[in-house]
C-alpha cells in the first residue's frame, strides 16, 4: 500500500493538448510525470475487447515507441495495447539527470497506475526488457505476463578480461571531451543507417521511416546534453541491478524469445537465463536477429498467441527451436 501511495503521489496523469495521429502507431499523446513530458500510444481496434489483458510494450536503447510499427495494430486486434517512450527517448523530454532502470521501472508503474489500473502483459525488446524484468519483480501486482525479446546483463555481469577491458574503454568515452563530438557523429542519418544495416538479418527492413524514427529525437532540445547523462550513467554500477537476480524473483509466466543469429545480444546468454526460474519459456528462434519483432512480426505475433493460448510449454526444462 505504502508503494502505491508513492507511486501516485509521483505521477502527473494530465494530458497534453497537443495529441498526433498516425495509422499504425496509433494515438499518440503526451503525459506528464514529475514535471517531465512523456509520449505515449493506446490502440483498441476491437471492439468488445477492451475488457482484455491490455498490453504495455517498452522499447530497446535509443529507440521509441515508434519500434512496434509493425506490432501495434496486429496485436490490438486482441486486446488494449499501450506503448511509450522511456524518458530520454524518442518523443519524451530530454532530461539532465542521471539515468538507470531504477527511474524507468518508477515511470513504467506510474504509467500502468495512472491509465491502466489492473495487471498487464508487459512486453519489452532488450532495454525495455530488462525495464519490463525489473518492473515485475518491483510490482508484481501490475504484471499478470512477461514477455521479453532478448534480455541484455548488467555491465558488471559480463566477466574476463575483455570484459574489464571495455570498462575502461567504456569509462574513457564518458569524458565530457570526447562524448558531445561522439554524439554528432552518432545522430548522423548516414552513421544510424550503416549501424542498423550491420545489426539486422533483414537490411531491407532499414528504411527511411525507420532511420527518422532514430534522428528525429537526437534533434529535440536538450538531446546532446542527456546523451553526456546516458553514457555517464551507463557506466555506472548503479545503472540496472544483476540480470541473474531478477530472473529467479519472476513469479508470473514469462515468455523469453531469442533470436539465434542476434549480433547484438549473444544467444549464450539467453540460454544462461532460461535455467534460472521454472516459470520461464525460452524460445530460439532459427534465422532471427536483434530485430525480430519488426523484420519477423507475423511469426512473432503468431509465437506470442500460441504462448498466451496455453500451446507452448510453461517450463524451461527444454529449449523451444522455431524455425521462420
Amino acid at each position: 500500500m505504502e508503494k502505491t501511495q508513492a507511486i501516485s503521489s509521483a505521477a502527473f496523469t494530465e494530458l497534453a493538448s497537443e495529441h498526433l495521429i498516425n495509422s499504425h502507431l496509433g494515438e499518440q499523446r503526451f503525459w506528464y510525470w514529475r514535471g517531465w513530458r512523456i509520449r505515449y500510444t493506446h490502440l483498441a481496434e476491437t471492439p468488445g475487447t477492451e475488457h482484455e489483458t491490455p498490453f504495455l510494450l517498452l522499447h530497446g536503447a535509443g529507440s521509441s515507441l515508434e519500434q512496434w510499427r509493425e506490432n501495434l495494430t496486429a496485436l490490438a486486434k486482441e486486446r488494449p495495447v499501450y506503448a511509450m517512450d522511456l524518458l530520454g527517448f524518442g518523443g519524451s523530454q530530454k532530461v539532465a539527470a542521471e539515468l538507470n532502470t531504477d527511474l524507468w521501472v518508477a515511470q513504467t508503474a506510474a504509467f500502468c497506475q495512472s491509465f491502466l489500473r489492473r495487471p498487464v502483459i508487459l512486453m519489452g525488446h532488450s532495454l525495455g526488457a530488462l525495464v519490463a524484468l525489473q518492473m515485475t519483480t518491483s510490482y508484481p501486482e501490475q504484471v499478470s505476463r512477461l514477455v521479453m525479446l532478448t534480455l541484455p546483463a548488467a555491465r558488471q555481469e559480463l566477466a574476463g578480461s575483455a570484459a574489464k577491458i571495455g570498462a575502461v574503454v567504456e569509462r574513457w568515452f564518458a569524458s565530457p571531451l570526447l562524448i558531445r563530438p561522439l554524439f554528432w557523429i552518432a545522430r548522423s542519418p548516414k552513421t544510424i543507417r550503416k549501424v542498423l544495416k550491420a545489426l539486422s538479418q533483414d537490411p531491407t527492413r532499414v528504411d527511411d521511416e525507420l532511420i527518422d524514427s532514430f534522428v528525429r529525437p537526437t534533434q529535440d532540445r536538450g538531446a546532446a546534453r542527456m546523451f553526456c547523462y546516458l553514457v555517464k550513467s551507463r557506466t555506472s554500477d548503479n545503472f540496472s541491478p544483476l540480470t541473474r537476480d531478477l530472473i529467479p524473483l519472476v513469479n508470473v509466466p514469462t515468455l523469453l524469445i531469442w533470436g539465434k543469429s542476434d549480433r547484438v545480444i549473444p544467444i549464450a546468454w539467453g540460454q544462461y537465463v532460461n535455467r534460472l526460474n521454472p516459470q520461464l519459456t525460452f524460445v530460439e528462434v532459427d534465422n532471427a536477429g536483434h530485430f525480430f519483432y519488426d523484420e519477423g512480426a507475423v511469426d512473432l505475433h503468431n509465437l506470442i498467441d500460441q504462448w498466451l493460448a496455453g500451446e507452448l510449454p510453461e517450463t524451461n526444462d527444454d529449449l523451444i527451436p522455431i524455425q521462420v
